[in-house]
């Protein structure tokens, strides 16, 4: 998603929601260096590893942490190495002074209109990741997005042809999401994105190309992964759905992702629990997101010298550095 895939430029290449916000940041248009370290298919444990390293040395301004999908769709998907990998990144990149972006992410299996038996375990392991995005983003004072519940989440011209990565228009709207977020906070940001289109929707035209070529090798890669065992966890959803047991499965997720986050809180003492001080979805620093779209702002934001979250001095130009 943040590479800028679903969003074409001429002549090849990707632009993304991310280069857009950029454009929209700073006191001046263009202003803002961006850096994309996003690369397709990255997993969270990626990211903490690889990417973020660079995003460090370079000392962004801003860097968006926005990861979690492509480990719902592994077969080794565990929740507690997500919530470690998110962890460490959004406490490193805030330790560092930087504006840390958050995004809860919609359900794939249902972007991708899969059965029922097929959907129900993803939605069940895409809710424990963006519950534990919510807690991180709390922890650290990070600025969230509420992205899975956007009415234009269930738009398809939102989405490109392969239904998981946004289109133009939907990168757009992400890019002005985040500036609003921003903007909400108390942050400095230029004029909102443009929603006007460079090039044309997606068409069914489209998606079929798109199938017959490129997708069909990215549903044979799943194949070998992560079908198998989604077909187990199919089987299993069946099962239950037969004896009426289906919150048993929902229990147990519930029950990793509570671990996963225990697990964190022993880490610095912190809370996660419902109910906490910093639980998910709450927070009373700048940045502060209660409900979708809505972000508290200080009583005063205060001039660019002011020492507020996100201030950081390391580099005479801020750079956007997009790490997930």
């Amino acid at each position: 998603m943040t590479e800028g895939l679903g969003d074409p430029v001429p002549g090849g290449g990707w632009r993304g929601w991310a280069a857009l916000l950029a454009g929209a940041l700073g006191e001046r248009p263009g202003g803002v260096e961006l850096v994309n370290l996003a690369r397709s298919g990255a997993l969270a444990a990626e990211l903490a590893e690889r990417q973020l390293p660079v995003a460090r040395d370079l000392g962004p301004r801003f860097a968006s942490l926005v990861v979690g999908a492509n480990d719902t769709l592994r077969a080794a998907f565990a929740i507690e190495r997500v919530a470690a990998a998110l962890d460490r990144a959004h406490g490193a990149l805030s330790a560092d002074g930087a504006v840390v972006l958050t995004a809860c992410l919609p359900d794939p299996g249902r972007m991708l209109g899969l059965p029922a038996p097929l959907a129900r375990p993803l939605a069940r392991r895409m809710r424990a990741v963006n519950t534990v995005v919510h807690a991180v983003s709390a922890r650290y004072q990070g600025v969230h997005l509420h992205l899975a519940e956007h009415p234009w989440v269930a738009e398809r011209a939102c989405w490109s042809v392969d239904r998981l990565h946004p289109s133009e228009r939907g990168h757009r709207l992400l890019a002005r999401g985040f500036h609003a977020a921003l903007a909400a906070a108390g942050l400095p940001v230029g004029t909102p994105p443009a929603l006007t289109l460079d090039g044309p929707p997606p068409t069914r035209a489209g998606s079929a190309r798109w199938m017959a070529t490129r997708g069909t090798r990215w549903v044979a890669d799943r194949c070998t992964d992560l079908l198998p065992g989604l077909l187990g966890l199919a089987l299993q959803e069946c099962r239950h759905g037969l004896t009426g047991s289906g919150r048993l499965l929902d229990a147990a997720a519930d029950h990793a992702t509570r671990t996963a986050l225990a697990a964190l809180d022993g880490a610095d003492g912190s809370d996660h629990r419902p109910g906490s001080p910093q639980a998910p979805g709450r927070t009373d620093a700048p940045g502060r997101t209660d409900a979708p779209g809505r972000a508290d702002a200080p009583d005063s934001p205060g001039g660019p010298d002011d020492a507020r979250p996100g201030k950081t001095t390391a580099t005479a130009k801020r750079a956007a550095t997009m790490t997930g």
